[in-house]
């Protein structure tokens, strides 16, 4: 058995943020990698994952990179910071998507990938600034899972309950996993792997090594880099979600709320009529 080669691509989920080892970012990709091999042949890792990264990102810098690294495992988890863009275009993510999972299937690398959780439900945001933000969310996994059937990728649900509302695997922005999160996706994704035969080694441990991050740390945090997040988004993002927030009061008022679903699954149908028809699926080794 040769050498498994194991590339991430994607933004902040996968640099790492979120558990903090020596002044550096490590991340879930980086807890997997070495359960992917053997003791006497540990699998190659290569993160290509860039914070703040959208699907253009990755399509347009990481997708070459991670290419001429030729992995066998390539993951692809993107989407978030698309929906927290004022130039929000489904139709245009699923297209990217698309592309990048068929270049990657097509050179031999088997697909991980995940679906997440709205940002508006993580940040416990009032409803008319949460849904225009679940919309987008819910669109984006929609594309994901059918691009994870298409390619026959190794799929981890990470917008379920039991994910978004155990508070001790996220980290003090609310938005990122803490080392136990990390650790739990890396732990998922080994057991999927080791079930087809694709991880060698023992999985991750669970627990955390570093000291949680205690509410002297959160509110540090917030202060700081937190608040250096929201100023970014506000002139990014908030005008319009203001915007789409009073839409969503006024159609509630007239009880036509569900009106504005039924855009955001036309929109949908738009981007999932727009990938291209199925190629035939590679595997590794062939």
């Amino acid at each position: 058995m040769r050498v498994p080669r194991f590339a991430a691509l994607g933004d902040s989920l996968t640099e790492g943020v979120g558990d903090p080892v020596e002044g550096a970012w490590r991340g879930w990709a980086a807890l997997l990698a070495p359960g992917l091999g053997t003791t006497r042949q540990p699998a190659e890792f290569r993160n290509f994952a860039v914070s703040g990264a959208l699907a253009r990102d990755v399509h347009e810098s990481q997708t070459p990179a991670a290419l001429a690294y030729a992995p066998d495992l390539a993951s692809v988890i993107v989407g978030v910071n698309d929906t927290l863009r004022h130039g929000f275009d489904i139709r245009d993510l699923a297209v990217r998507l698309d592309k990048v999972c068929a270049a990657l299937s097509a050179s031999g690398s088997r697909l991980l990938t995940a679906c997440l959780p709205d940002p508006g439900r993580m940040l416990a945001l009032p409803a008319p600034l949460a849904r225009p933000l679940a919309r987008r969310q819910r669109a984006v996994n929609a594309v994901v899972h059918a691009l994870s059937e298409r390619y026959a990728a190794v799929h981890l649900h990470l917008a379920d309950d039991s994910w978004v509302e155990d508070r001790t695997l996220w980290s003090a922005d609310r938005l990122h996993p803490g080392e136990r999160g990390h650790r739990a996706m890396a732990r998922q994704f080994h057991a999927l792997l080791a079930a087809e035969g694709l991880a060698h080694g023992a999985a991750p441990g669970g627990e955390p090594e570093q000291p949680v991050p205690g509410r002297t740390a959160r509110a540090v945090w917030l202060a700081t880099a937190g608040t250096a997040w929201v100023a970014r988004r506000c002139t990014d993002l908030l005008p319009q979600l203001l915007g789409l927030a009073g839409a969503e009061v006024r159609h509630w008022a007239r009880g036509t709320s569900a009106r504005l679903d039924h855009l955001a699954e036309n929109s949908l149908s738009t981007a999932l009529a727009s990938l291209s028809p199925a190629p035939p699926l590679a595997r590794m080794g062939e």
